[in-house]
């Protein structure tokens, strides 16, 4: 079998930054095992399958411990790569998913995508999120992930968290989040328990993000940067049960898997 392979940096102008994902163009599916192995062999935040069915095309996620069943910055380098092949040369993007249909519009460099929203809930902190993160958040939700608001940026910067007690909480991730400085708003995402520390860019807490800053502000269009060591910059836009994240995409690698 030989795999059309490509490795793009996400929610980035240039290489080296942003966030690593692996795009693999397959005729049809293999056995989850395999699309399993080449995620953990890749050992990039994300590898993302993607088959043609149509005009639309099936998406999949694979971290190298687990299916996920969101990511943004995959699908951005996914449509990134189906405009750069030609296989959608002009035009909107359609993905069939496991969190439903996702579309990616291009908006001259700018890559949008169609998310479906992720409000969290208000909660009580476990004890073990407090200990993790080595820090006391002003407040706590819940979502999909944890969301821990911090009062200013500074305090994100200085995390450092303990990603064994992380990876024992009842959730993916943990969402770290604080007003900017130069952007209406900052994070940091932590998924141990898939496999990845911290994630550089992630497309999927901004869905839980941009409901919570939109309230917060009264502001529906925001923008971003998320705190890792790549770091990166989001451009995000509230429509209820939909949000919008934009961002641009550079292509790093192109090879062929042969399995």
């Amino acid at each position: 079998m030989r795999i059309p392979y490509y490795h793009v940096d996400a929610f980035t102008g240039r290489i080296f930054a942003g966030n690593p994902a692996g795009i693999c163009l397959l005729d049809s599916w293999p056995d989850d095992a395999l699309l399993q192995n080449i995620a953990a062999e890749n050992h990039l935040p994300e590898t993302a399958f993607v088959v043609a069915d149509g005009e639309v095309f099936a998406l999949r996620w694979f971290s190298p411990r687990m299916e996920i069943d969101l990511c943004g910055h995959a699908t951005l380098a996914a449509a990134h790569v189906l405009h750069l092949t030609g296989l959608v040369p002009v035009g909107p993007i359609r993905f069939s998913t496991s969190s439903g249909p996702l579309r990616v519009e291009k908006q001259d460099d700018l890559l949008l995508l169609d998310f479906p929203a992720r409000p969290a809930a208000a909660c009580q902190p476990p004890p073990e999120l407090v200990r993790g993160l080595g820090a006391q958040p002003l407040e706590v939700y819940k979502a999909r992930d944890y969301l821990a608001v911090f009062a200013r940026e500074e305090e994100i910067i200085a995390l450092a968290p303990d990603f064994s007690r992380l990876a024992g909480l009842d959730c993916l991730g943990v969402i770290a989040t604080a007003p900017g400085r130069e952007a209406d708003f900052v994070s940091r995402f932590f998924a141990p328990r898939a496999g990845i520390p911290e994630d550089p860019v992630t497309g999927s807490s901004h869905c839980t993000l941009i409901p919570y800053w939109a309230a917060r502000t009264g502001k529906d269009r925001l923008t971003a940067r998320q705190l890792s060591a790549r770091g990166g910059e989001l451009s995000c836009e509230h429509h209820g049960d939909r949000v919008r994240i934009g961002g641009h995409a550079v292509l790093y690698l192109t090879a062929i898997l042969d399995l």
